[in-house]
């Protein structure tokens, strides 16, 4: 049956096979001047599923791969699929003991490795798991002694919507990791969704967020699954992201919010001509609306901020091209997603209240993966039973019902029995004109049980002293919000995706007060 993205469900591997039916030829996968056309593609696919099925694997059985990003890595994820399989992609950054945790919690029979992962597991591997080796010269098999000869067909794998289609391992930035299970549904659900924005055999998207990661994964499967073309790049790096932009007249890309700060800031940025591109996204961490009006006034193209989890549930979408005065926001619920708003004992909030945001859609985790109890804590339901993801995140509608982002639950401090939002303080931090970025946390303190602290980064060329910074931010704040200390950083500790890890700023603050 053919697949389209008009289908209520469709297998994303069938979509490969009807791309290389229609254009073998066609541009699928380019890395470092190396292609892999839609045929290639799919006689690549059809080897994996092929082995996988030889190795004994049935559908709901799980692979790791613990790589940096790569044509074989996306070919190996695509051909498991085919076969049934489910993929646990993992952090190569992660520690031996953390990777040791996931491949046993996933139940991978095989782990795929290459680059720095390959090194990671080293010391990581279970007993009894096999490794095959991306790159030539990693330990374990080499992937082109492991495949199965060219030419070897899969038996067909009727994919069914509710089967697993991936876990991914989201530690967010709290610490230890949980396996989200996504089933194909889900992952169609944002196929779907990508047909809205010019996806089609002519996209051209460049990625250079890690395929371990759902941020990149909500874009490369649309792109993949219109027969368009993606451009990998396996480490970010400024200059080189625009000069492949120029070279293949990229019409989409998926950044987060430091990698348009660094590409905005490049002296020589406004100097490349980027009017092949039709859309950009970003997702995961603040987007701050000042750095959203530079990106809309100096980059040809439209702009999407996708608001959501990994796990699933409901979706806000800012179109900051066709909402310019919206930037503070981020955007309204996504068309069939339904977001509310709840209080600490569960309770909906008033019109016009802050409450933590939970969401349902179509697209929705089964749950994380061998945590019930887990689960059960990421879920809330109505008075109907309908089932809604809980997101950590403070916020409240404005009168348009756009939502308006005011803090993680976890990181809003209590001081001396007032509510402070981390954020607010932020936003009056980064205004001075010295500051290019800042994190605000809470400390533990004596007198008030928490009391905010600042890590500031400062502009290039622009000095400022902590302590004047320090009463400049306090004279504009309210008697419970002011900071009780402000210190300079050469840069903020992130995870892979941008993220700014707080825990890592709280616990370095704590041991130096400590010493």
């Amino acid at each position: 049956m053919r697949v389209s993205f008009e289908s209520e469900f469709g297998a994303i591997p069938e979509l490969v096979r009807q791309h290389a039916a229609r254009s073998p030829a066609h541009p699928a996968l380019v890395q470092d001047g190396h292609t892999l056309d839609y045929a290639q593609l799919d006689a690549l696919m059809e080897r994996v599923a092929a082995t996988l099925q030889r190795d004994g694997l049935q559908p709901g059985d799980a692979i790791a791969v613990c790589a940096e990003t790569s044509i074989h890595y996306a070919a190996v994820f695509l051909g498991a699929l085919r076969a049934g399989v489910v993929v646990a992609p993992l952090a190569p950054g992660s520690g031996p003991d953390s990777l040791q945790r996931m491949v046993q919690d996933a139940r991978a029979k095989l782990v795929f490795t290459g680059g720095l992962g390959a090194q990671s597991m080293v010391q990581a591997l279970p007993a009894g798991v096999a490794r095959i080796a991306l790159d030539d010269g990693a330990p374990g098999q080499p992937l082109s002694a492991w495949l199965a000869a060219a030419g070897s067909r899969a038996q067909p794998v009727g994919v069914q919507p509710s089967w697993p289609f991936n876990i991914i391992y989201s530690s967010g930035t709290t610490g230890e990791p949980k396996g989200i299970v996504q089933s194909h549904g889900m992952r169609w659900s944002h196929v779907r969704r990508g047909a809205a924005y010019g996806y089609g055999t002519d996209a051209i998207t460049l990625l250079s967020t890690p395929l371990y990661s759902n941020t990149t994964l909500v874009v490369f499967f649309p792109t993949i699954s219109a027969g368009g073309t993606v451009v990998l790049m396996p480490k970010f790096d400024v200059a080189a992201y625009l000069q492949l932009a120029v070279r293949h007249r990229v019409t989409h890309t998926m950044l987060v919010p430091v990698q348009y700060q660094r590409l905005m800031a490049h002296p020589e940025f406004d100097t490349f001509d980027l009017s092949s591109y039709r859309m950009k996204f970003s997702t995961s961490a603040p987007f701050g609306a000042a750095l959203k009006a530079d990106v809309l006034q100096r980059w040809p193209g439209g702009l999407v901020e996708i608001y959501g989890m990994t796990e699933g549930g409901g979706t806000c979408l800012l179109e900051a091209h066709v909402y310019p005065d919206k930037l503070h926001t981020v955007g309204q619920p996504a068309l069939g997603h339904d977001i509310r708003l709840i209080d600490d004992n569960g309770v909906e909030v008033a019109a016009g209240d802050a409450g933590e945001v939970v969401g349902h859609s179509g697209g929705m985790m089964s749950g994380y993966h061998g945590q019930p109890g887990k689960t059960l804590e990421a879920e809330w339901f109505d008075s109907s039973g309908k089932r809604f993801i809980r997101t950590g995140d403070i916020g409240r509608f404005d009168a348009d019902g756009s939502l308006i982002l005011l803090d993680r639950k976890k990181d809003m401090l209590i001081s001396g029995g007032f509510n402070v939002y981390p954020s607010d303080l932020e936003a009056v931090v980064r205004a001075h004109p010295a500051v290019l970025e800042v994190a605000v946390v809470g400390v533990p303190s004596e007198r008030w049980g928490e009391t905010p602290a600042a890590f500031v980064v400062l502009r290039d060329g622009q000095s400022v002293g902590s302590d004047e910074l320090l009463q400049w931010t306090n004279a504009q704040l309210g008697k419970t919000q002011r900071l009780a200390s402000l210190q300079f950083q050469g840069e903020l500790p992130r995870s892979a995706i941008g993220k700014v890890l707080k825990r890592e700023l709280r616990a370095a603050y704590v041991t130096k007060e400590k010493v």
